[in-house]
């Protein structure tokens, strides 16, 4: 039990009181431990990804968060500096997710001067246990098993020569993908969270299947995570 409910409620950007009001809706996976509630990284992972995959409960829904302000902190412009870092590979080959996976790494890979082998390894055993997609075209490739030595996190924005299956519970083929590495659990975690909340809406979707150059892709993250509003308000969209 890894987490205490103040770092799930800024992880997720959401109020504690969202987080309680979760637990006793039973929606959100927790312990209690000497009178407090702990949470375990992994299951959260897990519970983002099967909540975006169709499920009939989803925390990126406006009306599931209160009306209040998003706790954005110091990670607020987090993805931005990510993908920088990672760039984006766009007409990436591959007929099934193993090949597209395989030949993403082998550029992602030479480009953070990283172990190809290792790390698709990694990531296709991670894929094994559970789809990384979360619905509606996108997935998120991560491993738990590796974290990045360095002070940064880095997201590679990945676009296939064509939509491939991923096992989403929607069915809907990937058109696009963000491999996601990070330095910590938390970062981890607040990244994949993030990446969920950027994926929820249309018009980002549409914007994300234009195959977007780099510069576009940063320009349209830094916009959408700088006016990020209150829960409850008009969402930010990428475009």
């Amino acid at each position: 039990m890894d987490l205490k409910l103040r770092d799930v409620a800024e992880l997720l950007n959401v109020s504690e009181t969202t987080i309680r009001r979760w637990i006793s809706d039973s929606k959100i996976p927790y312990y209690r431990l000497n009178h407090q509630f702990r949470f375990s990284r992994n299951e959260i992972e897990n519970w983002v990804l099967s909540c975006k995959q169709g499920g009939d409960f989803s925390p990126f829904d406006k009306e599931e968060c209160e009306d209040e302000p998003m706790k954005l902190g110091t990670q607020q412009f987090g993805l931005y500096r990510a993908i920088h870092k990672g760039g984006v590979y766009t007409n990436v080959p591959g007929d099934t997710k193993e090949e597209v996976i395989c030949n993403a790494m082998k550029l992602i890979a030479r480009d953070l001067s990283l172990d190809a082998d290792v790390i698709t390894e990694l990531l296709l055993d991670r894929e094994q246990l559970m789809p990384t997609a979360l619905s509606n075209g996108v997935g998120v490739p991560h491993t738990r098993d590796f974290l990045l030595q360095d002070s940064y996190d880095v997201v590679a924005l990945v676009f296939p020569q064509k939509p491939i299956q991923y096992g989403a519970l929607d069915n809907i083929p990937v058109h696009t993908l963000f491999f996601l590495f990070a330095c910590d659990d938390k970062r981890h975690l607040h990244l994949l969270a993030k990446l969920a909340h950027l994926s929820s809406k249309q018009d980002n979707l549409d914007f994300m299947r234009r195959q977007p150059s780099k510069e576009k892709v940063l320009e349209a993250i830094k916009n959408w995570e700088s006016n990020l509003r209150p829960i409850g308000s008009k969402e930010a969209v990428l475009v």
